[in-house]
């Protein structure tokens, strides 16, 4: 069977600055948020560090060109907030401005559409230090940033992702502290995410004030839930750990309004969210153009009374079931039934897959991705059928990169990175994709 993707479909990988760029202390870069928290004793694998990264700051040339080659039509990539204003506000520094005027130049003549992220977790720690996430003003701080961004690039960047996984802003960075800045308060994690959504809104207010015609949305990190069982107890908790992950971050920007159950639940743990004020959501609901999928996994939930703050557990993988080398459930069938479920719940609004990868150990012959990529891509497939407009998929990632709390341990590339001498060597499932871009259809896999 032949799929086919609709013409236009945009075809992309995706990157993150602090994960790629390395270069933290070129070009007047100020220090972020990552930078302070990796140099904790015990918070990253190996004790490594975003310093060098895959040195795409100055190899982006080199970069820009293999992404040509595997023949990509967008690419996702974030701006680093510290590079244009090392204290987080004030007038932006000239060089981190023309850094990202180049790239974005540069994949405009290869024919590369550029898809910018704004916030990709690397606050400037003068920011934070004056309570970042937490403290309202950021706000303000960030609808400034991404105006200076709209209006420098906006005749070029069509498309904008305002924040990169809120979710996951909130709860790993400031609920569970394994991400920067390394907090532990559920109460500061609620505020913080309130803040993340009301960014957005004001970014979507900049860029419609700007005129430039660009879109907006967010990369929500998103899970599809399915009960271990039928005990009423399991769906209830499956219902409940959905508005923890997707509705509390889909709800408010897609119709104005927190789901209430989720509100009682965080009401209940931490008092009253005094944090969302008058007008707060009607700023949240300003705009989203489209929808921004993350998927990796799925979630199987169940009832677990004794497991704190809310009473449910996820249930590891079935002994033998298909997991990728970083030890994921792989449900590409759960990709076709979140998409589904985003157009049933939200309507037609656009979708991008502005995320979908695993971890795979092999160097360069890697089957385990090249299959990863095939199955994902018909589940992808599969919504567009049923009528879901999806318009565009990146894979994360281009490069074997930085992976925050891991480090360099895990791969998500499509092309293989030597960390000692930054040889890049696109690997079995880069070949595979630039297969499946040339004829805008799913490829089939050789067994």
């Amino acid at each position: 069977m032949t799929r086919r993707f609709p013409d236009g479909f945009l075809w992309g990988t995706a990157t993150s600055a602090y994960q790629v760029e390395g270069a933290v202390d070129v070009d007047g870069r100020g220090e972020s948020i990552w930078d302070r928290f990796v140099r904790m004793p015990g918070t990253i694998e190996n004790a490594d560090t975003g310093d060098v990264a895959c040195d795409h700051y100055r190899r982006w040339r080199a970069d820009v060109d293999l992404m040509a080659e595997l023949g990509l039509t967008g690419y996702r990539f974030s701006i680093a907030w510290p590079r244009l204003f090392p204290t987080g506000q004030g007038r932006p520094l000239r060089a981190g401005l023309d850094h990202y005027d180049r790239l974005i130049d540069a994949l405009l003549a290869r024919g590369i559409t550029p898809m910018a992220t704004l916030y990709h977790w690397d606050l400037p720690q003068a920011l934070q230090e004056s309570g970042g996430w937490r403290n309202r003003d950021i706000v303000e701080r960030f609808a400034d940033y991404a105006d200076t961004c709209f209006t420098a690039y906006g005749d070029r960047v069509k498309f904008w992702v305002t924040q990169n996984e809120p979710w996951i802003v909130g709860v790993l960075g400031h609920h569970y502290g394994l991400h920067a800045p390394g907090e532990r308060d559920l109460g500061g994690a609620v505020r913080v995410m309130h803040h993340l959504l009301m960014s957005h809104g004001r970014a979507v207010q900049a860029l419609r004030a700007g005129g430039s015609g660009g879109k907006a949305g967010v990369a929500f990190c998103l899970f599809p839930h399915y009960p271990a069982s039928d005990d009423p107890a399991d769906v209830e908790a499956t219902y409940g750990s959905d508005g923890y992950v997707n509705r509390w971050f889909l709800d408010p920007v897609l119709t104005g309004r927190y789901p209430q159950d989720m509100w009682q639940r965080y009401e209940a743990a931490i008092g009253p969210l005094d944090m969302v004020r008058p007008g707060d959501l009607e700023t949240i609901a300003a705009g989203a153009d489209f929808i921004g999928v993350n998927y990796y996994t799925s979630r199987v939930m169940r009832a677990e009374p004794a497991s704190s703050p809310f009473g449910w557990e996820v249930v590891p993988a079935a002994e033998g079931a298909p997991v990728t080398d970083g030890g994921w459930p792989i449900v590409p069938d759960g990709l076709t039934d979140l998409l589904v479920r985003l157009r049933d719940d939200y309507g037609d609004v656009p979708m991008i897959v502005t995320e979908n990868g695993g971890v795979f150990d092999d160097a360069s012959h890697d089957r385990g991705r090249v299959r990863f990529l095939h199955d994902h891509l018909v589940a992808m497939h599969r919504a567009i059928e049923r009528g879901v407009p999806v318009i565009g998929y990146f894979h994360w990632s281009l490069l074997d990169n930085f992976e925050w709390s891991m480090g360099y341990g895990p791969r998500f590339g499509l092309v293989h990175v030597d960390y000692e001498t930054q040889t890049r060597t696109v690997k079995d499932s880069g070949r595979y994709y630039s297969r499946v871009i040339a004829g805008n259809e799913v490829v089939p896999v050789d067994e």
